[in-house]
């Protein structure tokens, strides 16, 4: 009976490492194969940190609708503009401050220098903060007199912050706090229905 306790006491040490080494190796394996494939679904912290594009599909968005996404920390605003919308882009421009988006402070891609400040004329993409203190102007799409606004007031923004008025293309009122017209961030078509927020070169 002693000898049999002496034999297990001898063997237990040399099968408990036995056991430890197989288990860590199994481990560290299991961990090894682990994070390559969760990291496949997450951006890195140098793509969060740089600003990483945000594809966006906007097919079900319709002539009237506005969405909002978020890149680098700003919320950005795809609009769908109404063919009435559109219109009133040329009758405010002896109204605004900066009509041609001339100004540097902000620059405007070249491709969104136009009157409706974006690719297809219809589709404003915008960075929806304003240039003033960093507040974020609220819609007021429905044209005439409201409260803080003009009574010819076309439809367009308002900074509720300081009163602030922008166009329906982002573009900044005369005589406003605001001192440039709204962002347009770098974007690019993927095709008829996706945006690619960010960047603008294939």
């Amino acid at each position: 009976m002693s000898d049999t306790l002496a034999d297990q006491s001898q063997m237990d040490p040399s099968k408990r490492t036995w056991l430890i080494a197989t288990g860590a190796a199994g481990a560290v394996g299991g961990v090894a194969t682990l994070v390559p494939f969760v990291s496949t679904f997450q951006p890195s912290e140098r793509a969060k940190a740089a600003g990483a594009a945000v594809e966006v599909d906007i097919a079900a968005l319709k002539p009237g609708e506005k969405v909002t996404v978020e890149w680098r920390g700003k919320p950005v605003w795809i609009m769908k503009r109404t063919p009435e919308q559109l219109a009133t882009l040329e009758k405010d421009e002896d109204q605004l401050a900066d009509p041609n988006s001339d100004r540097k402070a902000y620059p405007t891609p070249e491709y969104a220098k136009n009157r409706h400040r974006s690719i297809k004329p219809e589709v404003f993409v915008g960075v929806g903060i304003c240039s003033h203190l960093g507040c974020s102007p609220t819609d007021k799409f429905t044209p005439g007199a409201q409260p803080s606004l003009p009574d010819n007031w076309p439809g367009g923004f308002l900074c509720p912050c300081h009163g602030s008025t922008f166009d329906m293309a982002g573009r900044v009122f005369k005589n406003k706090p605001a001192p440039d017209n709204l962002e347009v961030p770098p974007h690019m078509y993927l095709s008829d229905s996706k945006l690619l927020i960010g960047e603008d070169k294939a």
